[in-house]
C-alpha cells in the first residue's frame, strides 16, 4: 500500500556553522557548545512510498521532469556504497539505504517523487531533505518506530557516506515546518521544539552568486581546534559565546511576538559575521550581492532587518517583513529584480498537535446504565449550558487547546457504529428543521469535529498501557495528550486544563503527568507521587517515585512534598499525560518482554516509572478541578458541580 509523505527544507534562522564547531570539544574542552534555530520551510519535497525488492527512486513531478532519470539499485550494500561514493545525482539515496540496510537489514522500497518545490543549492538543504526522506520511507514502510530524532541522526550518518561533509544542523529538516532549538555539544545534538506567541513573515531569496564552499569551510576550520591568530580567535569567538547569546536572544524573541527586536538582532547577527568571521576567508565572505539588498531602501521600508543564510556569500538572504502586505510586496519587488523569492510565515503552533483518549472498558461500575450506553456517551450539561455526551466534552477539551487529531480506542468495532451515527451522520430533516439557527451552526460543528477522529481498537483488555500502545502509529513519534476517557476538567482560569498542561510541555520538554492535591486520609485509592518542586510557585514536581495505593502510615512517612509555605501535602494523578515517543518505546519493550502485573495486565504507570528513571517525569499542578464520572459517587459529584 502507498503512502505519502512530505520533508521539508530548511532555513538555518541564527547558528550557522555552530554545529561543527560545537563537535570540536571533542579535542578542545574549551570550545563553547553550538546553538542554532533552525526552521522547517514550506517548500520541500512530497513523496509516495511503497514496499518494494530494491531500491528505486522515480518522479512524476513535473518540476523536474526535463532532468530527472529514475533510479533503481539492487538492495546490497556494497553496491549502495559505491553509488553512494560516486556523487552521482542519487549517491545521497544510496548513502542512506546502505545504513538502513546495514544496521535495519530491510528490504527494498519505491519513492515516487510526486512534487518537488525545493530550491537546489540555495542553502536550503535539499540533500539533507532527501536523505531523511529515504530514511523517513523505510522507517514507515517497515515498522521500525524510530523517533524524529532517530530519523534525522540516520539521515546524516548515510549523507556522510557521500563526498559531503554536511553539518549536523542539515538534517533539522525531519522536524517538519517549524522552528527548533538545536545544540551541538561534541557528538551530542539536542533538539527542543518551541513556540512563537505571534505570525513571523520571513522571505528568503536565492541570490544567483557564486561561492566555493569548500574553500569557505576549509579556511574556517583553520580556526579549530585551537586557535593561534587573531582572526581564529574571533572565529571561535563568534561561533561560540557571541552565538549562544545570539541564539538566546533571538529564542526570547520570538517566543515573546517581538518581530522589530527579532528584525534587528538579524541586522547584528550579520554585522557580526562580516566583523568577526569573513575576514579569515575574504575572497569568499566579502558578498557584495547580499550586502547590495540588506542595504536596499525599498526593501528596508518593508522589513525589520535581514541576513545571510549558510555561509553568508552571496548564496541566499533571508528578510523578516513588517507584515503579511509587506512580504508580499517584497516578493514581488525581489522578482522585479531578477530574483526568485519564497515566503515563509511561522505561526503560533503547539507543539502537541495529537491526543489519545481511550474508551475501551465496559464501564462496570456503571453497571447496568452501561449495557445499553457505554459511559463515554453519558450526558453531561456543559458549561455552555449544552447537553452533550462526556466523550464530546473531552474532545472540546482538546480542541481548545489546539490539538489538531484524536485518537479514540475502541473496545471492538462494533463501538464504531455510535461514533459514526453521531459524528459523521447530520440529523434528519425532520429534526434538524426544529433547531434554531444556533444549534444547526453546532451539529455542524459537530461533524466537523468527526473529521479529526481516528479510531484504534483493543479486542483484548491487556491493559491501560496495551490500550495506550495501540496509538503507537499514530502517534508517530511526536508527543501526544493522553485523557482519561472518564474524567472532565473544569479550568480556574481563561486557559482550558489541557491548554495550561501544554504550555507547561512548550517550556520543560518532557514526559508529563498532571497532579492534584489529595487529603492524607484519601491516598490509598490512588496512585500517589513524590518529588520535589522546581519552580517557585510550586506548580512543576520533579518525581522521585509513584507509589500505588499506599497506606497513610506509609504516605505520611514517604509520599509528602514539602513545601517552605505549608504543611507536606499529598498529590495524585489529576487524569492528563502527555507522553513522549520514550514511553511508547518503553510500552513496546514491556509488551515484548511480557512485563505485567498480577492480573496479566500492561500497566502505563510502569513504563512511566522506568522513563522516570532515565530521564525524569514531571509532575504539573492545574489550575483546575477534575471530574470523575466512573463511579456512580464521583458521577453524582459531577451532575451537581460541574
Amino acid at each position: 500500500m502507498k503512502k505519502e509523505l512530505f520533508v521539508p527544507g530548511r532555513l538555518c534562522l541564527f547558528g550557522e556553522h555552530s554545529d561543527w564547531a560545537g563537535k570540536y570539544r571533542t579535542m578542545n574542552a574549551g570550545i563553547v557548545a553550538g546553538a542554532a534555530l533552525v526552521t522547517g520551510i514550506e517548500q520541500g519535497i512530497f513523496a509516495t512510498v511503497e514496499k518494494s525488492s530494491d531500491f528505486e527512486v522515480c518522479s512524476s513531478a513535473p518540476e523536474i521532469k526535463d532532468v530527472w532519470t529514475d533510479f533503481s539499485c539492487r538492495m546490497d550494500c556494497q553496491e549502495l556504497k559505491e553509488i553512494a561514493k560516486s556523487g552521482s545525482f542519487f549517491c545521497y539515496c544510496a548513502g542512506v539505504a546502505s545504513y538502513m540496510l546495514e544496521w535495519y537489514k530491510v528490504g527494498g522500497v519505491k519513492i515516487n517523487i510526486t512534487k518537488m518545490n525545493l530550491p537546489m543549492k540555495s542553502g536550503l538543504s535539499s540533500s539533507a531533505a532527501i536523505c531523511v526522506l529515504v530514511a523517513r520511507a523505510f522507517n514507515l514502510i517497515y515498522s521500525l518506530n524510530l523517533s524524529t530524532m532517530g530519523e534525522m541522526n540516520i539521515a546524516y550518518w548515510g549523507e556522510l557516506r557521500t563526498s559531503s561533509r554536511c553539518g549536523r544542523l542539515d538534517q533539522a529538516c525531519a522536524f517538519g515546518v517549524h522552528p527548533v532549538l538545536m545544540t551541538f555539544d561534541a557528538e551530542e545534538v539536542d533538539v527542543k521544539n518551541f513556540n512563537i506567541s505571534k505570525p513571523l513573515y520571513w522571505i528568503f531569496s536565492d541570490l544567483n552568486g557564486e561561492k566555493d564552499t569548500i574553500k569557505i569551510l576549509a579556511d574556517l576550520n583553520k580556526a579549530y581546534p585551537f586557535a593561534e591568530s587573531e582572526k581564529e580567535k574571533n572565529v571561535q569567538y563568534a561561533l561560540g559565546e557571541l552565538n549562544q547569546k545570539t541564539v538566546e536572544e533571538a529564542l526570547e524573541l520570538m517566543r515573546s511576538g517581538d518581530a522589530e527586536g527579532l528584525g534587528k538582532l538579524m541586522t547584528k547577527a550579520q554585522a557580526d559575521f562580516d566583523k568577526y568571521i569573513a575576514p579569515i576567508c575574504p575572497s569568499q565572505l566579502t558578498s557584495p550581492k547580499l550586502h547590495a539588498l540588506l542595504s536596499d531602501e525599498k526593501i528596508q521600508s518593508l522589513t525589520y532587518g535581514g541576513k545571510g543564510v549558510g555561509s553568508h556569500r552571496d548564496g541566499s538572504v533571508q528578510f523578516l517583513a513588517k507584515s503579511k502586505a509587506d512580504q508580499l510586496q517584497l516578493i514581488d519587488y525581489m522578482k522585479s529584480m531578477g530574483l526568485h523569492a519564497y515566503p515563509l510565515t511561522i505561526e503560533p503552533k503547539h507543539t502537541v498537535r495529537k491526543a489519545i483518549i481511550p474508551v475501551a472498558g465496559f464501564g462496570t461500575r456503571l453497571y447496568p446504565e452501561t449495557r445499553f450506553l457505554k459511559k463515554d456517551f453519558f450526558p453531561i450539561i456543559d458549561k455552555d449550558e449544552l447537553v452533550k455526551p462526556l466523550i464530546l466534552v473531552l474532545i472540546e477539551e482538546c480542541l481548545a487547546a489546539g490539538i489538531e487529531e484524536i485518537c479514540i480506542v475502541l473496545g471492538s468495532e462494533e463501538e464504531r457504529e455510535q461514533y459514526h451515527k453521531f459524528f459523521e451522520t447530520m440529523l434528519p430533516k425532520e429534526h434538524l428543521e426544529k433547531l434554531p439557527e444556533d444549534k444547526i451552526k453546532y451539529e455542524r460543528h459537530i461533524l466537523d469535529v468527526g473529521k479529526k477522529l481516528t479510531y484504534v481498537y483493543q479486542i483484548e483488555k491487556k491493559g491501560f498501557g496495551d490500550a495506550v500502545y495501540k496509538c503507537v502509529d499514530f502517534a508517530a513519534n511526536e508527543p501526544v495528550l493522553l485523557l482519561l476517557g472518564d474524567t472532565i476538567y473544569r479550568s480556574n482560569t481563561n486557559k482550558c486544563c489541557a491548554l495550561q498542561f501544554i504550555e507547561a510541555y512548550e517550556k520543560y520538554n518532557k514526559t508529563m503527568m498532571s497532579i492534584h492535591e489529595i487529603p492524607l486520609e484519601k491516598v490509598s485509592y490512588y496512585g500517589v507521587t513524590s518529588g520535589k518542586w522546581i519552580d517557585s510557585k510550586e506548580t512543576v514536581l520533579s518525581m522521585s517515585n509513584i507509589t500505588e495505593k499506599p497506606t497513610a502510615a506509609y504516605a505520611e512517612e514517604h509520599l509528602g512534598v514539602g513545601s517552605p509555605k505549608a504543611e507536606r501535602s499529598y498529590y495524585c494523578a489529576f487524569g492528563t499525560y502527555i507522553l513522549t515517543p520514550d514511553v511508547f518505546s518503553q510500552l513496546k519493550e514491556n509488551i515484548a518482554n511480557n512485563v505485567v502485573n498480577a492480573k496479566g495486565e500492561v500497566e502505563l504507570t510502569t513504563a512511566l516509572e522506568q522513563v522516570r528513571v532515565k530521564d525524569g517525569l514531571l509532575g504539573i499542578k492545574l489550575d483546575g478541578k477534575m471530574f470523575d464520572i466512573g463511579v456512580p459517587s464521583e458521577l453524582r459529584k459531577t451532575i451537581y458541580l460541574y
